[in-house]
């Protein structure tokens, strides 16, 4: 786990696949997930944002897990299973890429990218609106909140031709800063968002 960044402080070493095998005979547990959040144990943490009911999640449950964020993986499996699905989504991710924290930071992006993926019904407006703080925020040096912002406008731009043509446009416009993160995040996303695959997918 420490090999690959994730924080072994608190972990069993439960994978992944046994986490959702798990979550799968559980079912949706409001209760349980705040009482294995509060446990403090890292799988328990992934555990929990796999049960928990995003109909009953509210807006200070949401600020009080993400304080609790003290690795890459328990940010991204809570963005991806459960924080996307909530009513904050789309407020909190513009709220958290502008906070300092670097897995506060890191899970506004991430749930730009999580949205991106999963919310089939959002309009282009809902995502067009996270260009400029991905452009904000593309100096940050910091490798777990530039690995973020590059996801994000990459899957941002994966989602239709559209977005995509934007996306490269913001990804020339990063490339031109003066900032180590930036032509990193820029160079890495202009290589899938104008590669063949990409194309292909979008029918261009």
């Amino acid at each position: 786990m420490a090999r690959f960044g994730i924080n072994p402080e608190h972990a069993y070493g439960i994978s992944i696949p046994d986490l959702r095998t798990l979550a799968k005979q559980i079912g949706t547990d409001h209760v349980l997930a705040e009482q294995l959040w509060s446990s403090g144990i890292h799988e328990a943490r992934i555990l929990a944002c796999m049960v928990d009911d995003p109909n009953e999640v509210t807006e200070a449950q949401l600020e009080r897990w993400v304080k609790g964020f003290d690795s890459w993986d328990v940010c991204d499996q809570c963005c991806s299973n459960l924080f996307d699905k909530t009513q904050f989504a789309y407020q909190k991710a513009t709220e958290w890429a502008g906070r300092d924290e670097e897995f506060v930071k890191r899970a506004g992006f991430v749930l730009m990218a999580a949205l991106a993926v999963h919310d089939k019904k959002a309009d282009d407006g809902q995502f067009g609106q996270f260009f400029p703080m991905i452009k904000r925020e593309a100096t940050d040096g910091r490798n777990f909140v530039k690995k973020a912002v590059n996801w994000a406008l990459r899957q941002i731009g994966k989602r239709n031709h559209t977005l995509n043509k934007t996306a490269i446009e913001v990804a020339k416009e990063i490339r031109q800063m003066d900032a180590r993160a930036a032509q990193w995040i820029a160079g890495d996303a202009l290589r899938e968002l104008t590669g063949d695959r990409v194309k292909k997918r979008l029918g261009r």
